[in-house]
């Protein structure tokens, strides 16, 4: 009997690897994993589906202010702006704090009152605020998403997809104030005048958890389960997780990336190789190359690499090794991957020119044939 039962189990394991049973087994309603250079969805389920997103609605919010806001600017509290349910960050009436405090209780204690605060120091009310908000994600092309609230608390018509957050997270982390604050772990926040001293703390757990974790948000209400989206950087490469109504999402997230940088490889950039007219040196000509650079890149897709140089027509003498000529641009589609920088690959001294054999006339045309 127990001969019997360890063959069945051999054979299962063989049929379904057990190492690769974590990718199939998520918890989330709702995930993908995404590469925002490739824009290459790596993993999903039911990514386009309407759901409620929580508080990662906030990842809006804040992208909104970090893009058209003196972060400085100084915002007094008044009570329309704390009359909100659910996490807070201590907001009185009559407090004055600037929008880069309001923004880290925004982003890492996930305050309710911040999110009102900044939609109404934007917009004076959070309705004109949503109206910027599905503005944007329309220009971004967020075809199943609808926002209501800044701070994501339950409402029919605010929903979003996972795909949608990846895609909005993906422009968001462009934007290096707003890649500075969902890094942070914690933030002392000081405002009025001195007077007030808080500290928030970040409640992505991910980012203690997880190497090479840098963001974004976490979200939860009755409705929408648990939400997180996160980012995470390997070799150089930048994955976004999104899960929503997740059971287990910290482990999730884990076992998306383990799953996603796999699937990548080192590659080695085709190296730039030519001859460059060199004018007034000791030789016609001068060898020219680009760096050489590796970068990890996904499996089966190297070949659709394409490259963009830049070289002027001609130098001039002297030159020498160490000396940057031109530059070359990598793309796979229409995004940028990589860029080499184009080197001389030897010194040349400039090449002496009798007097009796100079001429305006000849140095002229001289430069006339390469242009």
């Amino acid at each position: 009997m127990k001969k019997s039962i360890f063959i069945i189990f051999i054979c299962l394991t063989l049929i379904f690897p057990l190492n690769n049973y974590k990718v199939f087994a998520y918890s989330a309603s709702a995930y993908c994993l995404f590469d925002p250079v490739l824009k290459k969805v790596l993993a999903s389920s039911n990514m386009n589906k309407r759901m409620a997103m929580a508080s990662t609605t906030k990842i809006m919010t804040a992208f909104i202010a970090c893009e058209i806001c003196d972060l400085e600017t100084q915002v007094e509290i008044t009570s329309e702006m704390i009359a909100v349910e659910g996490s807070s960050i201590g907001l009185q009436v009559g407090d004055k704090i600037s929008l880069k405090c309001l923004l880290y209780g925004l982003m890492l204690e996930s305050g309710n009152d911040a999110a009102l605060s900044i939609a109404v120091a934007i917009s004076d009310s959070a309705k004109d605020f949503s109206y910027l908000m599905n503005q944007k994600a329309k220009k971004l092309g967020l075809k199943n998403t609808n926002f209501v609230t800044p701070n994501g608390l339950d409402d029919k018509n605010h929903y979003s997809c996972a795909y949608d957050m990846a895609k909005l997270s993906a422009y968001a982390m462009q934007n290096d104030i707003f890649k500075a604050i969902v890094a942070t772990k914690t933030y002392i926040a000081i405002y009025n005048n001195g007077e007030t001293k808080r500290t928030y703390y970040n409640h992505n757990r991910l980012l203690t958890m997880l190497e090479g974790a840098d963001g974004i948000k976490t979200g939860f209400t009755k409705k929408a389960g648990r939400c997180l989206v996160s980012s995470c950087i390997k070799n150089g490469v930048r994955l976004i997780a999104v899960t929503l109504k997740a059971g287990d999402d910290w482990n999730d997230h884990k076992a998306l990336y383990n799953y996603g940088f796999k699937q990548y490889q080192e590659v080695k950039l085709p190296v730039y190789n030519k001859f460059l007219t060199l004018l007034g040196g000791k030789i016609p000509q001068v060898q020219i190359k680009s760096e050489t650079k590796t970068i990890y890149f996904y499996k089966g897709l190297s070949s659709y690499i394409k490259k963009k140089v830049y070289l002027p027509n001609f130098i001039y003498a002297p030159t020498n090794k160490n000396k940057k000529i031109g530059y070359v641009e990598y793309y796979y589609n229409k995004s940028l991957i990589a860029i080499c920088d184009i080197y001389a690959t030897k010194n040349i001294k400039t090449k002496k020119i009798e007097k009796k054999k100079c001429s305006f006339l000849n140095i002229f045309l001289q430069m006339f044939k390469y242009i």
